[in-house]
């Protein structure tokens, strides 16, 4: 009983968060041609595998993700994203620092493209 009771939390925290922290799993993949669904579906699920292992082995990534008061994945996500946009990334390391520490105390140059 308390297997099955430790499974179903676990279960659901999982797709708790892939549902609403960034990850977008109820997001209709319905367009397309026969298996694209399923495709994307894996491919949010191999990007939830790969912060998993980040943020077990990453002590970047785990500062980053923990900067705010608060820490969430869709904070971390819309940061990425901004600082993609906005600057040239050479490497991840520099970019988790980059969200840890600020810009300013990083060498990472603006796009000028």
């Amino acid at each position: 009983m308390r297997g099955g009771r430790c499974r179903w939390r676990i279960e659901n925290e999982t797709f708790n968060t892939l549902k609403n922290q960034g990850y977008q799993l109820e997001h209709s993949y319905g367009h397309g041609e026969k298996h694209l669904a399923t495709n994307f579906a894996y491919l949010t699920f191999l990007a939830f595998l790969v912060d998993q292992i980040q943020e077990l082995a990453c002590p970047q990534f785990q500062q980053a993700l923990n900067k705010p008061k608060k820490p969430t994945r869709k904070r971390l996500w819309r940061k990425i994203t901004s600082f993609f946009l906005t600057l040239r990334i050479d490497s991840w390391g520099s970019l988790f620092r980059a969200i840890s520490h600020g810009s300013k105390a990083q060498d990472i140059a603006f796009d000028s493209s």
